[in-house]
């Protein structure tokens, strides 16, 4: 149990620490623009216009949410060969397919939008972060052993899958508050939507498997 709950924290920092400068880059936005350009870590003139404020705002968001994505797939992909019920495996499909396309879209519209493609190393503070925060790290083979081995896989799943979701969620709200590209409200409102809708089908599952 305390190694189950030592993965689980770990995991829940990395995604708090992953993107906690995001977070705190959107609360600013609402109450002090000055004070989330700092946040954001904007060295440009103070003049800095809304519109291009707001460009930061999208590749800030595909910057976090790409590896964020990437969590989830590699969760998936662990779920399709140690999962025991047809539910999380059907689920753990779904999560590899449609989380995988929205990484290529959010990646071809980084591509488009900012003439880059997206620095793989950009979530590091968020992670270093996440790390300081708790001494886990959601990916490493650490952790991805536990996941591997845990006895009660599917219990264990659920438990990080969700507040995973959730967060996923957040951030997608927070988006629709703040972009001016309909793409990225797109894609905000397919994120909260899907996720809602696995996170309520997942605590089903825990409550109906007696967990």
């Amino acid at each position: 149990m305390k190694q189950n709950n030592q993965l689980i924290y770990g995991l829940t920092g990395v995604i708090i620490g992953g993107i906690f400068v995001w977070l705190l880059t959107v609360n600013a936005l609402n109450n002090n623009m000055t004070s989330m350009m700092q946040l954001m870590g904007i060295r440009q003139a103070g003049s800095q216009n809304a519109t291009s404020l707001m460009g930061n705002i999208d590749q800030h968001f595909i910057e976090q949410m790409i590896p964020h994505h990437e969590d989830a797939i590699i969760m998936a992909q662990l779920a399709q060969e140690r999962a025991t019920h047809t539910e999380i495996k059907v689920l753990a499909n779904n999560i590899i397919t449609s989380q995988s396309e929205e990484i290529t879209k959010m990646r071809n519209w980084y591509k488009d939008w900012f003439g880059i493609d997206v620095p793989k190393s950009n979530i590091s503070t968020g992670m270093e972060v996440g790390m300081r925060m708790q001494g886990g790290m959601m990916g490493d083979e650490t952790d991805l052993e536990k996941l591997r081995n845990v006895s009660n896989f599917d219990k264990e799943f659920i438990g990080e899958m969700i507040p995973h979701h959730q967060m996923a969620v957040m951030m997608a709200q927070m988006l629709k508050n703040t972009t001016n590209k309909e793409e990225m409200r797109t894609l905000a409102d397919n994120i909260i939507s899907v996720q809602t809708k696995e996170i309520n089908e997942m605590r089903e599952w825990y409550k109906a498997w007696g967990y």
